[in-house]
């Protein structure tokens, strides 16, 4: 008797659209996006939306569906509280919800643990049980893996180096799109298209932010002691314009010989929040 192939779809709450995709054994063989009105008062019209794309996915061989949200998660219950950028997501019990719809378990986490945890599945470096996965985009997001699964924690807030405070401000202030806004008014794909013609002034900025992202990921070694990290997101792409002072700030950690045998990688992987999503669904034995 052939083997039913196992199919999950993940879910991609972002400030702007939702995107979701169908995986079948680990490969993305569907996806469709939709943008959200982020001039509706109502929470329900986003849930709608997400409800309707899944509804465009799903079939009787789908075993689980997960979504990623850029806010925290009661993950017991799947209720999404205080999303970044969808400011009536205050508290949405989108699990139930979702569930609701569709006679499939969910499962809804940070997307930033998505982004890990997609790693650890599917990944250039799937099957490295201990590692920090960071996005860097408009902010700083982090996920912890620890013994091939994310770290167990009170509140979801685990790994959020991007909020601790630094200097002036906090983290992602200084080591993601943030930073260029706040200092140089521009978005990062201002600054990247400025840096691919030699801009000084771009190639300056990505020094700067450089630097203070290695003073993050100091603080992430001494407080994790990963033997790896994983960067992805918008800003890993421009990697060459920052990594040199990146690892200049890194080699002044006080115990240089922890990095003998850690390393940095950056993430290529396609869709990875779609596929993030649908790997928080249980490893299929689906």
């Amino acid at each position: 008797m052939s083997k039913i192939p196992n199919s999950l779809i993940g879910v991609d709450l972002g400030g702007t659209k939702i995107a979701a995709g169908i995986l079948t054994d680990g490969t993305l063989i569907n996806k469709t996006e939709a943008k959200i009105n982020q001039d509706s008062e109502d929470p329900m019209d986003a849930v709608r939306l997400m409800v309707g794309l899944i509804g465009e996915l799903i079939d009787d061989k789908v075993k689980g569906i997960g979504v990623g949200v850029p806010g925290l998660v009661n993950r017991d219950w799947g209720i999404v509280y205080d999303v970044l950028n969808i400011p009536n997501w205050k508290e949405i019990p989108l699990k139930a919800l979702i569930e609701e719809k569709f006679d499939v378990p969910v499962y809804v986490d940070n997307d930033a643990n998505c982004f890990a945890i997609g790693e650890y599945r599917y990944g250039a470096y799937a099957g490295n049980k201990d590692f920090v996965g960071i996005t860097l985009g408009t902010g700083m997001g982090s996920g912890i893996i620890k013994n091939g699964a994310l770290i167990p924690d009170a509140h979801c807030c685990s790994g959020e180096f991007g909020t601790m405070s630094y200097l002036d401000g906090i983290y992602e202030n200084y080591t993601s799109g943030m930073y260029f806004k706040l200092k140089y008014g521009k978005n990062g794909e201002e600054v990247a298209m400025k840096a691919r013609t030699e801009e000084p002034w771009a190639l300056k900025a990505y020094r700067e932010m450089g630097m203070h992202l290695g003073n993050a990921i100091k603080t992430i070694i001494m407080a994790v002691d990963p033997p790896l990290i994983i960067i992805g997101g918008s800003v890993a792409k421009a990697r060459e314009y920052y990594q040199d002072t990146m690892w200049e700030s890194i080699r002044k950690i006080p115990f240089p010989s922890v990095l003998d045998s850690f390393r940095i990688e950056f993430s290529e992987t396609e869709h990875i929040a779609i596929k993030g999503a649908a790997a928080l669904c249980p490893a299929p034995s689906l």
